[in-house]
């Protein structure tokens, strides 16, 4: 591999710099880690809350640097064909059927069956060369003649199998195909994995990274962004929304509301020309950054608070949260006090998975599941692998 010197940044704060000019406002912390991905062209891992600029650092890493985006969006039961390559099956049983046109003026030559296998043994490998393969995000990124930026998008809802297939490409930037070689980096990409924190990664992964951890800004600094991104809201409104976003933060809501959400209501507000925020104005908008029936029930609660910028209360967390989440206070954002909050029957019976079953061993009791839904389950998993 041969690293693309990096002329980019020249330090930290010329790294800070260059990223607000493309609309993204860094803290130090983050252009620090910025700029040695770029020195030490090692792939950097940020982890943290949905909606804090994880995704949007590596656009604005691309745009800073003239490198366009390989994305590989990562999902539960993705395979590595759909992360590295595949083969065009359709071409290859082209060429086979022009092979069996051209068979008699190969073999013509031959005199006896175990000449001709090998002559016919001879052109295997045209059926497994770089004209049939098909490229994806990973090969495509390892392939390009220009440097880019391959944004590996929310890597923990992938299975641990497919951060095995990354090994490879994060500490040697290369790829091994069995059947041709391997295909070394022609230009180093800029890596950017990005993490919800909904399960743990593995060591491997991330000792082959740089690590950083995303929060949401401090108040100030949620400010600028809003005001970076041309809402069309007042100042005063806006500096207002900061103080009611942070406070709903602390309502232990199940999604509580990112930093691009509040640019959405940021716009929202302005679009609808508010001047002054209220409880009335907040109660009409609240569904533009809480998606959740309980979270808008808990939040309107508190709206009068919030508008006085006082300090909600805090929420009664249910036992159950209280009992997973003892021994791990730090893991707020981590898939500990997300399962709990997604334990069958939290809100009640009849609901959420909870069909009136009666509790087994002290534990809810599972939904049932009819012979119709297990059969479609079972056939189109088995129509999937096939």
């Amino acid at each position: 591999m041969n690293p693309t010197p990096s002329y980019e940044f020249d330090s930290v704060e010329h790294t800070i710099s260059r990223l607000a000019e493309v609309g993204y406002l860094a803290d130090r912390r983050l252009a620090t880690t910025v700029y040695l991905l770029t020195r030490l062209v090692k792939p950097v891992l940020l982890e943290g809350p949905a909606g804090v600029g994880k995704t949007e650092l590596a656009h604005a890493l691309a745009d800073s640097t003239g490198r366009r985006v390989v994305r590989l969006q990562c999902y539960e039961g993705q395979d590595e064909s759909r992360a590295l390559y595949e083969w065009d099956y359709g071409k290859q049983m082209l060429y086979t059927q022009m092979l069996r046109e051209k068979i008699g003026d190969i073999v013509e030559s031959s005199t006896g069956i175990a000449e001709a296998v090998e002559q016919i043994g001879s052109h295997d490998d045209v059926f497994f060369s770089e004209r049939f393969l098909s490229s994806r995000p990973l090969l495509e990124a390892i392939r390009s003649e220009a440097p880019v930026v391959l944004l590996v998008d929310e890597i923990d809802r992938a299975d641990e199998a497919l951060e095995a297939v990354l090994l490879e490409v994060l500490a040697e930037g290369q790829i091994s195909i069995p059947e041709i070689g391997t295909f070394v980096a022609r230009h180093a990409p800029y890596v950017v994995l990005t993490s919800n924190n909904t399960r743990d990664l593995s060591a491997a992964l991330k000792r082959r990274c740089l690590h950083l951890f995303l929060d949401y800004p401090d108040a100030d600094r949620e400010l600028q962004i809003i005001q970076s991104k041309g809402t069309g809201l007042g100042d005063a409104v806006a500096e207002h929304l900061v103080q009611v976003v942070r406070g709903l933060r602390e309502l232990d809501l199940r999604k509580p509301p990112s930093i691009s959400e509040a640019i959405d209501w940021a716009r929202t507000l302005a679009v609808l020309g508010i001047s002054e925020l209220g409880t009335a104005e907040l109660d009409e908008t609240l569904s533009v950054v809480l998606k959740y029936d309980k979270d808008l029930a808990r939040a309107r609660e508190q709206l009068a608070a919030l508008v006085q910028g006082e300090i909600p209360e805090p929420a009664s967390v249910p036992a159950q949260v209280d009992a997973a989440t003892e021994h791990a206070p730090a893991d707020r954002e981590g898939r500990t006090v997300r399962s709990a909050k997604d334990h069958p029957g939290r809100h009640g019976p009849g609901t959420y998975g909870e069909r009136s079953q009666p509790a087994v061993d002290g534990q809810p009791a599972r939904p049932r599941v009819s012979t119709g839904q297990g059969e479609r389950s079972f056939t189109s998993k088995f129509r999937r692998r096939g």
